[in-house]
């Protein structure tokens, strides 16, 4: 056998899939509870027979990618690893997503079939045996994120970058079998992939509202929790604004676990002081779901009020680079870069921003996040702020260039630009200014856009001009724009 097949013999078998991690557990806790619904409840046991039952109805086609477009449930998680046991990777979209970027993404991922929740009822016990076909260095899944280009990009994560994750959520937070993750998330974030992977995968069980309870107000949500005794919720730091406004929170509730975007001294000033603990996380998609941990309410903020983004995780590493890729001293503003298991793929397609992925010299792979930050003398890094436009919505990723392209496709808008503000809780929001066409309306031109993009990139603010400013060299003056202010929250 030649040498580089034995070292890629032994890489692989010193790693293990998303599927086969999940098999470890079920067959070790067999009878301990996985998934969590208001009406029923499912064992390790019987979601991995859910997930045969899933797999026996594709398994003799072999697809290479499958979407899954369904609800949240037993039944989509079921799917998710029926898809991963197949060998396949699959594409995520939520129903409620406009039709039009379901189809992109689908077609951009050419993926061979679709699993709707149609798909998975009336599920049969199968006695047919299905061999577990991932690899470590297969694709697991592909998550749209909004691109530059004016279309969703989608990131190509592999196996053994979602398991090395898992491990290194269990070595800081230690939340195996005994504990209960709320399924809060939609599937098209990375933070989804949190909530259900490293809670499987680790031994504890996945809490799932429905519909309704998710859609309701965050009273019902942590009554529901409540209710299941859920131990950890995994949010943005909006939601963490909202439950410190309460006057009630679960006692079931040990951990609360805050990332995509920005979390301030503010925001937890009553958590804190109920004995939970509260961590900020950073990293983007392409580096998989975190790549920074920082433990927050039993730490004091920065001089504007934020929190420090922490150390690299298990498997990862993190480096603070200029523009010639090399590393800065100590507090000195650099390039976030990342480096190590987390690193994915790249984008399907080969994107235009497959730039920011850098194989170096010695052949080790790197992501640019094109995020600022620097290191503080305890080695904790710290963020600043990206080095683009582009900016979270509800901790959800959004290039304001996206949203302004498709705003200009518009048939009832002469010209449009669109920029994102911060409001008095420091969160973003996007307002559009628009040159409209004679007899358009605000309700038209909010629908087109809301058949093109996810809600939260519709801008909230719409703004008449007469023309768009620009400066001697041609581009938009954002300060002679009319600037709409909003409260914080929500």
């Amino acid at each position: 056998m030649p040498l580089i097949v034995i070292k890629q013999y032994y890489k692989n078998m010193n790693k293990r899939t998303i599927y086969s991690c999940f098999k470890e557990i079920a067959d070790k806790y067999s009878e301990n509870t996985a998934i969590i619904e208001d009406d029923r409840s499912l064992s390790f046991s019987e979601l991995d027979k859910m997930v045969d039952a899933i797999a026996a109805k594709f398994y003799d086609r072999q697809p290479k990618s499958v979407g899954i477009v369904m609800h949240h449930g037993a039944e989509q998680i079921a799917a998710m690893l029926a898809v991963l046991k197949n060998g396949a990777f699959y594409v995520p979209a939520e129903p409620s997503l406009p039709q039009e970027r379901i189809d992109y993404m689908m077609q951009t991922a050419e993926v061979d079939l679709i699993i709707n929740d149609n798909f998975c009822k009336h599920l049969k016990t199968t006695d047919k045996i299905m061999t577990d076909r991932s690899e470590p260095d297969g694709l697991a899944y592909v998550l749209y994120t909004s691109g530059t280009s004016g279309k969703p990009k989608g990131v190509c994560v592999e196996n053994h970058s979602v398991v090395n994750y898992c491990e290194a959520f269990e070595a800081e937070f230690k939340t195996g079998p005994g504990n209960v993750m709320l399924q809060y998330s939609v599937c098209s974030f990375d933070i989804f992939v949190e909530e259900v992977y490293t809670t499987l995968l680790n031994g504890a069980a996945l809490c799932i509202p429905s519909h309704a309870i998710h859609n309701g107000s965050l009273t019902g949500l942590l009554k529901f929790a409540e209710r299941h005794g859920v131990t950890i919720i995994d949010g943005f730091p909006y939601l963490l604004a909202e439950m410190n406004k309460l006057d009630y929170i679960p006692k079931s509730i040990k951990l609360i676990i805050s990332g995509g975007d920005v979390i301030r001294a503010s925001y937890i000033t009553r958590l804190k002081d109920r004995g939970i603990k509260i961590y900020n996380t950073y990293g983007p998609s392409e580096t998989t779901v975190c790549s920074n941990y920082f433990r927050v309410d039993n730490a004091e903020p920065l001089a504007d009020g934020t929190f420090p983004v922490g150390k690299a995780v298990k498997g990862v590493e993190v480096k603070i680079l200029d523009k010639e890729l090399k590393e800065v001293p100590q507090g000195t503003v650099g390039e976030i870069c990342i480096f190590g298991e987390g690193v994915s793929r790249g984008y399907i397609n080969n994107a235009p921003e497959q730039a920011n992925f850098v194989t170096l010299e010695d052949g080790t792979r790197m992501y640019r996040s094109g995020d600022l930050g620097y290191e503080l003398p305890d080695g904790n890094i710290a963020f600043l702020h990206r080095r683009d436009d582009q900016v979270m919505i509800l901790g959800k990723r959004v290039e304001p260039e996206e949203v302004e392209n498709v705003l200009n496709t518009c048939p009832q808008v002469e010209r449009g630009v669109v920029r994102a503000f911060l409001d008095d809780n420091g969160l973003h929001y996007l307002t559009a200014y628009i040159i409209p066409k004679e007899g358009a309306t605000l309700k038209e031109i909010r629908k087109f856009l809301s058949d093109r993009l996810t809600n939260f990139m519709v801008p909230e603010f719409f703004v008449k001009v007469k023309e768009i400013p620009l400066t001697r060299r041609g581009k938009v003056d954002v300060a002679s724009l009319p600037v709409v202010m909003k409260e914080g929250g929500v």
